[in-house]
């Protein structure tokens, strides 16, 4: 008889990296199912936008928080926490492995680590806020808590916005709610993908002019109603300039090329820093089959 020994496993890492194609490798051989952390896969469309794993994946393993909120909804991470728990505990109801797979370092840190007893949002403050430029917000987090300045990311104006908003509503800073993240729990097992420089590049590369081959300007065309969470995916905004007749094809080619990997260093940076799980350098796809069966090996066994 064989029975999973791990109820849940992360595969973590930058966009580009090839998480998906390895998750679906995992999932084939221990009969697992996939729960996403992705802040954007989990909106529906924009599927070429946001990488969303192929139709053939999809139809293969169960996936979880890919595509299921409405593009006019927003999304927190607390929110996200209710669900991704919600759906992972289903599935281990079922005898099954959840696989989470994503990007997102703070929907991946929620779930290992938890959230804190923040305040809910204030609209106000947030209208406030969102008028001002992100060099303000910068230096206003830099005076009101220097020890989250050095740790969220940066140029996230929602993040930024988040922070601020704490450290005003609650006269404490930001980072004083995140002790409990100083302890990486016991159950949160998993990788970390970490291809080299060179190779997330032209896998970023290719990916990017993939899109376009694909008609990506007419999957922004479709787009009637969007949250402003949803609206912050990567490239929307410069897809929407080249719609407009703001820039020409190239142009914005080139400029999602780069914001694509200014955000995959961001990524890196995060899970380098901020998880614990077994970093797997890798130069080639194909090189996931071994991956895949060491990872499978390790969450089942036979009693």
């Amino acid at each position: 008889m064989t029975r999973s020994a791990l109820s849940r496993f992360f595969i973590v890492g930058p966009t580009a990296s090839g998480k998906s194609d390895l998750a679906i490798q995992i999932a084939t051989l221990c009969d697992a199912e996939i729960v996403g952390a992705d802040a954007f896969q989990i909106y529906a469309g924009l599927d070429a936008l946001t990488a969303k794993p192929p139709k053939e994946h999809l139809a293969r393993v169960p996936h979880h928080l890919i595509g299921e909120i409405a593009l006019e909804e927003s999304c927190d991470v607390a929110l996200y926490l209710k669900k991704a728990n919600q759906r992972i505990a289903d599935i281990q109801k079922r005898g099954k492995t959840a696989l989470i797979v994503g990007g997102t370092g703070l929907y991946v840190k929620a779930l290992t680590h938890g959230l804190a007893d923040l305040p809910p949002a204030d609209n106000d403050l947030r209208q406030t806020l969102d008028a001002r430029p992100i060099a303000t917000l910068q230096s206003q987090l830099l005076d009101l808590d220097p020890l989250a300045h050095s740790r969220i990311d940066l140029k996230n104006p929602r993040r930024l916005i988040r922070a601020i908003e704490v450290c005003i509503l609650t006269g404490r800073p930001f980072s004083s709610f995140q002790t409990q993240w100083d302890t990486t729990p016991a159950d949160a097992t998993g990788i970390f993908l970490h291809p080299s420089r060179e190779t997330l590049h032209s896998r970023i590369n290719s990916r990017t002019d993939k899109m376009f081959e694909q008609g990506i300007e007419e999957e922004i065309r479709g787009v009637s109603a969007i949250s402003a969470t949803a609206s912050q995916t990567l490239g929307f905004s410069l897809i929407q300039d080249l719609i407009a007749g703001k820039s020409t094809r190239q142009d914005c080619i080139d400029l999602i090329k780069t914001a694509t990997r200014q955000y995959a260093k961001r990524q890196l940076t995060w899970f380098a820093r901020d998880s614990h799980f077994e970093r797997v350098d890798h130069e080639e796809a194909a090189g996931f089959e071994a991956v895949a069966k060491r990872v499978a090996a390790q969450i089942s066994y036979s009693d």
